[in-house]
């Protein structure tokens, strides 16, 4: 008598078998197409999502270093990997990333996440590109040049500082009030509006479009993109009615004194810019001297607080500059050049926060880097963070040092290594104008001000650079303090 032994597959087993062959295959196509390109070394990750859940978690934690530390520790400076949907080759070898950051239109294009360039506006000088980019770039900087920062923007600078410095009591979310000074210094500037109820408004609802940028740009399955786009329509509306007034006035010939803003220039350029063009840019120049500066004034005063001896001098460079000028007095350029340690502080935030950790591209042709080959059509990352983190760059790289930037020795080759601006091209244009905003802060906070943390709060760096709880501070006036 013969025993039929008869196997009865589940779906859970005939699933995780096509899983395992989908695998296999996914793995074997990679390898193939690595040894056809010459493509760096690398993983490509687990089918569809790589290794993007890899890269989140360890940047939603205080330390995102081992991500690309492992990997630079197996395959060197320069992988592969699959992050967000596409396969992208990763850089943190400083002379690639310059080639990536000067090699826009000949070996690179930009390129953005859909929320990102969705919410910002197909307008924006994120998106531009090629002699549009260059024209409305140099025009940007030249609103944020050293000429206009010594006679313009550094008394609305020092004027709104104070302004809203003289508020604070008691505990303070620093983060939260760190937007509200920069937000309106970019409204001001770019559009020469006073702080009022109305542009507290529209600074709400920007919160809520820069926590859209990195999410599924699908309104049906992510509520915060949703809630962003929606936010975003309500700033397009409240932008447009000033573009909208403006033009009147530049119509009617009995206007009052012509404003010199960013709004201004582009109404009367030769560019012909249609109200949502208009819109779209200054969306986005909002957005890069808001967030960023905030985020920057934030995270200096943390890594002061945790390093007693450097605010202990800077509070004695400024307590000097104050000691000079009468109970009141507005800072001038003069002060602003009198403050070396300041500028040391900032390099060092700069250094240590990476606001911006890297940028995106994508190779519009094959590109020979270090013996490999970047494919046309991928993705490439230039990782600012991996170089000014790397020890061979930087001294004791994880550590806040601002002593580090005296006698201009903060690296060993500057003009490589450290770009928190990133470069080339798209070098920010206003990163002049956010080391004044910063500098006129820690004037203005160091000598009003003792305080120490409310509580424990730590950084993470996704889906941006901030602390979880906005560094809540307990503040009291220096001047309690000597009384007492």
């Amino acid at each position: 008598m013969t025993t039929t032994t008869h196997y009865h597959y589940s779906d859970e087993t005939l699933f995780i078998s096509l899983l395992c062959l989908s695998f296999l295959s996914f793995i074997l196509i990679h390898r193939r197409r690595a040894r056809r390109h010459g493509l760096p070394p690398g993983s490509q990750g687990i089918p569809f999502v790589g290794e993007t859940l890899q890269l989140i978690s360890a940047y939603k934690t205080e330390n995102p270093e081992p991500f690309i530390d492992e990997r630079v520790g197996r395959y060197g400076p320069v992988f592969t990997t699959h992050v967000f949907g596409e396969p992208t080759v990763f850089s943190t070898d400083p002379d690639v990333n310059r080639l990536i950051l000067h090699g826009e239109g000949k070996l690179v294009d930009v390129s953005y996440p859909g929320s990102i360039s969705n919410l910002l506006g197909k307008h924006s000088l994120l998106l531009m590109k090629g002699s549009l980019h260059k024209r409305m770039h140099s025009l940007t900087m030249s609103f944020s040049n050293p000429s206009i920062l010594k006679d313009h923007l550094l008394f609305d600078i020092d004027r709104l500082v104070r302004r809203n410095l003289r508020s604070w009591s008691d505990r303070v979310l620093l983060m939260e009030e760190a937007k509200k000074i920069t937000f309106e210094l970019a409204m001001k500037q770019l559009m020469s509006l006073d702080p009022s109820e109305w542009t507290e408004r529209v600074r709400k609802e920007y919160v809520l479009v820069i926590e859209g940028f990195f999410t599924v740009p699908l309104p049906l399955f992510s509520t915060t993109y949703r809630r962003a786009i929606q936010a975003r329509t309500k700033v397009a509306e409240a932008l447009s009615l000033v573009v909208r007034e403006r033009r009147k006035e530049v119509e009617v010939s009995s206007a009052k004194k012509k404003k010199n803003d960013m709004l201004a220039a582009l109404l009367a350029g030769d560019e012909g810019f249609s109200d949502e063009q208009i819109v779209d840019f200054l969306v986005a120049l909002l957005v890069a001297g808001y967030e960023t500066t905030s985020t920057s004034m934030t995270l200096a005063v943390k890594f002061l607080t945790d390093t007693p001896l450097a605010l202990a001098q800077l509070r004695e460079e400024h307590d000097q500059i104050r000691a000079k000028k009468k109970e009141g007095e507005a800072l001038e350029w003069s002060d602003y050049k009198s403050m070396p340690f300041t500028q040391c502080v900032v390099n060092e935030t700069l250094r240590v926060a990476n606001i911006i950790g890297g940028v995106f591209r994508r190779a519009i042709t094959d590109i020979p880097v270090k013996g490999y080959v970047i494919p046309k059509g991928w993705k490439v990352f230039a990782s600012f963070r991996a170089v000014h983190m790397d020890q061979d760059h930087f001294k004791d790289a994880r550590t806040f040092n601002p002593w580090r930037w005296q006698n201009n020795s903060g690296a060993a080759s500057p003009g490589n290594v450290y770009t928190p601006f990133g470069g080339g091209g798209r070098l920010c244009p206003g990163y002049e104008l956010a080391r004044v905003e910063l500098s006129v802060f820690l004037h203005h906070l160091v000598t009003r001000f003792s305080w120490e943390p409310a509580e424990e709060d730590k950084l993470v760096f996704f889906p941006t650079t901030r602390t979880q709880k906005q560094y809540p501070i307990n503040v009291r006036r220096r001047d309690q303090d000597q009384a007492a």
